[in-house]
């Protein structure tokens, strides 16, 4: 039986290194662990064993068909990072286009059952059932033989026994193991053989192109490649991919495939011409053109691949706008939106946002009475200021330009089916706001996708937030002047961050103030019997008025009135404060420059959230929910 374990989708640890002598206990401990289903990855999120048969941990499935064939291991179902793993971590690892084929056939070598199997070879005319008799494992093809009894698919009523075993022979015995389906066998042996398979026909399915081997190795492989690849399958899968995109993505992907094919069959037949002649220059020429051709396909094809790219080229490709670009003269402009102008309104606008700083040059300010015409006579880099007001926007507008939109403070904003594109940052609800955000898509922000002050109400319902550096940000502080936001969160999808898909913010003074607590204690008892606890005190004296005087907070009359020994205390006050403080400074410096940030499963019971329901967190580089302390 070959070495190694499969995990999901990928490989154990002993899969990686040669295997030693076993004693016949070691071989046991194995077994024992076959028969507990090892081939579940712990991170997975579906239950793909039967936990009722001894050995597999796979399920099983019948072929379609007239014919009874037997079940066969069903391996096409596996998860995104059951995928990821098994590439990056055992098949092909840190290895270059041109040695993914040799990376291969060694996973191959170490996990395969050379023989001893049958599978049901598949291909788009017929079903057959073969017996494995060997493996080549360089050509990545096996050796294989007609099983008995004859079992045959076939949807050409023409092909028979006699015409099945002369293509054999055409195919010297030899099938490509992509395109072969390990029968079912629930004693665990193949199990292995059954996934490692699945890796490589779903690879050269999806993954591989064939003009990755001439491409230069800057990077490795599974990075500059497999991951986007891999990636984009999977949001094709889920819907989170516009239907037009990706008819776009293969009707590219089979023009590449076509002018690749032509560029070979020409660059071979240059190579076996030795004349120059004029039909060569023709040739050489009409090479040159099929190569700029290919190479501005495959850059169209690595835009659709790029995670966060293709959004923006979705969204450009199906808004029927057009970016203005930087005004004719270069000069920014600021649009205030207000129904009407009162002189305070005026006065606190120009003295809160329009003359903040002095600038070079004088600010251009156009007036409009709604949002819509503001925008539209937006170029990139201006600034939509909405005043107080009661705006109604009909229909639906976009915006191709990069601008500035800022809200009413203490307003209410709703957006609905939006589609919220972000350069830098995304919605930002500030104190004493109010977002109402319903079935919207927001994607690129550089920071946040929705930021969320203290003392605002957010709800959010049936949106994707998705490809911004961290989902929702929350700040749950500010000063003792404003509540915690309200925040409502229903059936919403925010997957893909860089970071945490909720993250809270909080200062580090107030995480230093709770463990400064405990190590203090001891301090403050000491302090205790030396202001309560001598015979000869002339009376109790408060420890919070012994900080006061120490910080300087009491009046100056309260403070003479205390006698000398409470003085002297107060002086042991000012040491205690002075050090904690200094304590205090030393550890908020050492936890912001590493910028801790830390996973908090128990952030959704927080009281700031009024209600969530429904929603999914998918693929967050650092998880579903974190606090950040600063």
């Amino acid at each position: 039986m070959a070495s190694g374990l499969l995990v999901g989708g990928g490989l154990g640890s002993e899969a990686m290194a040669p295997e030693p002598e076993r004693t016949s206990c070691e071989a046991e401990e194995e077994q024992a662990r076959l028969e507990k289903g090892l081939f579940q990855d712990e991170d997975s999120c579906s239950d793909c064993s039967n936990h009722d048969k001894p050995g597999t941990s796979l399920q099983s499935f019948i072929p379609e068909g007239k014919t009874l064939f037997p079940e066969i291991f069903h391996t096409s179902q596996l998860l995104f990072y059951e995928r990821f793993r098994a590439y990056q971590d055992y098949i092909l690892a840190d290895c270059k286009a041109s040695e993914v084929r040799e990376f291969t056939a060694e996973f191959l070598e170490k996990v395969l059952e050379p023989s001893g199997w049958r599978a049901v070879w598949h291909t788009n005319v017929f079903e057959v059932l073969v017996e494995v008799t060997d493996v080549d494992f360089s050509a990545l093809k096996a050796a294989v033989k007609l099983a008995e009894p004859y079992l045959c698919e076939s949807r050409v009523s023409t092909f028979t026994v006699e015409c099945m075993k002369e293509l054999f022979e055409l195919k010297e015995y030899r099938l490509p193991l992509q395109e072969l389906w390990v029968v079912f066998d629930d004693s665990g042996m193949f199990d292995q053989t059954a996934l490692a398979i699945e890796h490589v026909r779903f690879f050269y399915q999806n993954i591989w192109r064939s003009w990755d081997e001439e491409e230069e190795d800057e990077y490795d492989y599974f990075v500059r490649c497999v991951e986007p690849r891999l990636r984009l399958h999977y949001d094709i899968l889920e819907d989170r991919v516009p239907s037009g995109l990706i008819v776009d993505y293969h009707n590219l992907l089979s023009q590449c495939e076509e002018s690749y094919r032509k560029f070979l069959n020409l660059r071979s037949s240059l190579s076996n011409c030795n004349s120059d002649s004029e039909q060569e220059n023709i040739s050489m020429v009409e090479g040159l053109k099929l190569y700029s051709e290919i190479e501005q396909l495959k850059q169209k094809l690595k835009l659709i691949e790029n995670p966060l790219l293709r959004y923006v080229f979705g969204y450009q490709k199906n808004s029927n706008i057009q970016a203005k670009g930087v005004r004719p003269n270069g000069q920014k402009v600021t649009h205030v939106v207000s129904c009407t102008m009162v002189t305070g309104l005026l006065q606190s606008l120009l003295r809160d946002r329009l003359c903040q700083e002095p600038c070079k040059e004088e600010t251009e300010i156009q007036f409009h009475s709604d949002p819509l015409s503001a925008i539209n006579a937006c170029y990139e880099g201006d600034t939509v200021i909405v005043c107080p007001g009661h705006y109604v926007v009909h229909g639906t507008f976009s915006m191709a330009d990069s601008i500035e939109l800022e809200g009413i403070h203490h307003g209410k904003t709703t957006l609905e089916n939006c589609v919220l594109q972000c350069e830098t940052t995304g919605v930002t609800v500030r104190t004493s706001a109010e977002l109402l955000m319903k079935n919207s898509d927001l994607y690129g922000a550089k920071g946040a996708g929705i930021e969320i002050y203290p003392g605002s109400k957010c709800t959010l319902n049936d949106n994707g937030i998705h490809h911004c550096k961290e989902g929702i940000l929350i700040k749950d502080f500010l000063d003792e002047h404003y509540d915690i936001p309200k925040i409502t969160m229903v059936n919403n999808v925010i997957h893909n961050n860089e970071g945490y898909g909720v993250v809270l913010v909080k200062p580090t003074i107030f995480s230093d103030l709770q463990e400064d607590a405990q190590d203090e204690t001891e301090e403050n008892k000491a302090l205790n019997m030396q202001t309560t606890g001598e015979a000869d005190a002339p009376e109790k004296v408060d420890l919070e008025e012994l900080i006061e005087c120490a910080t300087g907070k009491m009046e100056p009359y309260v403070r003479s009135v205390l006698s000398e020994e409470v003085e002297g205390n107060c002086e042991i006050v000012n040491e205690l404060v002075a050090a904690s403080t200094k304590k205090g400074q030393m550890k908020k410096k050492r936890l912001s420059e590493l910028g801790i940030t830390r996973a908090d499963d128990n952030l959704m019971s927080q009281e700031m959230f009024v209600s969530i329901v429904g929603n999914q967190f998918k693929w967050n580089g650092k998880g579903s929910f974190g606090t950040f302390l600063f």
